[in-house]
């Protein structure tokens, strides 16, 4: 099998190969970055809102409640595929990109809703009525008060699972997005050995998640370094 490999190295590192390799990649780091980015945002409302009080806001708190719980449970490749069938009965004509991305970012936000309110609740309660003492309303407690010490404890999960959710992305396959995943499976079609597919492929994830790995073990390290010496 490595002879073989090696034997069709000359053939598989084309220019060609090469640029299509790049390309989805290309589409697996956009995807992990729209996920991530529109993700973190929606996930933060989400967050925000599941902490607020009073019966006129118990509404919103029961949707976010259930999105979050919703789809924190339900499978990825479940969602993504409710999501194509939903956009192909009515949005017929949307790239197939957008679907995915679209689906990435409702995962994301699940996730990440259930992270930022585990890191705003860890906050002592003490800071919160300290903000009310001095008529904050409550997005400017968060913001200014709640927020500055809660990012500590929220950072080092949620790089946990940004390294995860990059894998993540590979289910948006299924659906034809032309992503690494996706780039093994044709090259392997195109009589490639699997081992040298497949191979590549592990190499560039590997390639795109470790330095995202390692971020995350120096910022949760100096996190730890800074909660446990606080003056």
């Amino acid at each position: 099998m490595f002879s073989q490999m090696i034997a069709e190295w000359p053939e598989f590192a084309t220019y060609y190969n090469l640029v299509f390799l790049a390309e989805a990649a290309g589409t697996t780091l956009a995807l992990s970055a729209l996920g991530v980015i529109l993700g973190s945002l929606l996930g933060l409302a989400l967050a925000v809102t599941r902490t607020t009080r009073g019966r006129l806001l118990a509404p919103l708190r029961g949707i976010a409640f259930a999105f979050t719980e919703i789809f924190r449970r339900v499978p990825f490749l479940v969602t993504l595929m409710l999501a194509f069938f939903v956009f192909q009965m009515f949005f017929a004509n949307t790239p197939l990109f957008v679907v995915a991305a679209v689906t990435t970012t409702v995962i994301a936000a699940a996730f990440l809703a259930e992270i930022i309110r585990g890191g705003l609740l860890s906050v002592h309660r003490n800071q919160w009525e300290a903000a009310e003492t001095m008529n904050f309303s409550r997005l400017q407690a968060i913001r200014l008060v709640i927020l500055p010490q809660a990012w500590r404890i929220i950072l080092p999960p949620a790089f946990g699972f940004f390294v995860l959710f990059i894998k993540d992305t590979a289910l948006a396959s299924q659906i034809g997005v032309v992503e690494l995943t996706y780039a093994g499976k044709v090259l392997n079609n195109k009589g490639f050995s699997p081992g040298l597919a497949f191979g590549a492929i592990l190499v560039i994830y590997f390639m795109i998640s470790y330095p995202l790995a390692r971020l995350g073990a120096a910022l949760e390290a100096r996190l730890a370094s800074s909660r446990h010496h606080r003056p």
